[in-house]
């Protein structure tokens, strides 16, 4: 669910609803069920999203399938393609690390999200689970430009092995944003915890 959350979120849209279907083996006892569908309410919860529906059925392994639909204003949809040159590239928080288990921990920045699309203009968003190169390219592909990022600027979580993972293990579910200049330094004024990496 927070995966799907994020989706979201880089859109710099509102969860409202959630599908949820589960596959269980027949060996799961009722607690390790309860202890799922728990964690998955109490996600939903905090961001007032609706559990609308899905599907329980038996498996050979644990399969947890979500689709969450939101809504976003449609002058604050921000896209992968509007990036520009002059761009400032922003993250909201530290890299790598994810295969140390920050991947099953993470917050999804839905709040920053909404916060960012409804104060500022922003270029283009993604939020990163193929590795901060890789999902950077995804936006400067769709956007026809280019970027250069600063290495001393690059937030590496404390569970990293270094600057190469920070760039390229993936699954952090930060998220990158563009924003021009001017708009970059009056987000800087306003707030510290957008961290300017590039441009």
């Amino acid at each position: 669910l927070a995966v799907s959350l994020s989706d979201i979120a880089a859109c710099g849209g509102e969860p409202k609803w959630a599908l949820v279907s589960i596959g269980l083996p027949r060996r799961t006892d009722v607690g390790t069920a309860e202890r799922i569908f728990s964690g998955i309410r109490r996600l939903a919860q905090e961001y007032k999203v609706n559990i609308v529906g899905g599907d329980m059925s038996a498996s050979e392994k644990i399969v947890i399938d979500v689709c969450c639909l939101g809504t976003v204003e449609k002058n604050n949809l921000v896209l992968r393609g509007k990036a520009r040159p002059g761009d400032v590239i922003f993250v909201t928080g530290a890299l790598g690390g994810s295969l140390k288990g920050r991947h099953l921990s993470f917050v999804p920045r839905v709040r920053e999200a909404r916060y960012l699309v409804t104060h500022h203009k922003l270029h283009a968003m993604i939020d990163v689970s193929d590795g901060l190169v890789q999902d950077l390219k995804h936006i400067l592909d769709a956007s026809g430009t280019g970027a250069v990022l600063f290495e001393g600027a690059i937030p590496i979580a404390k569970e990293a092995g270094g600057l190469k993972d920070a760039l390229y293990s993936g699954e952090d579910f930060e998220l990158i944003f563009t924003a021009a200049a001017g708009e970059a330094q009056a987000l800087l004024s306003e707030r510290k915890d957008f961290i300017p990496i590039g441009a």
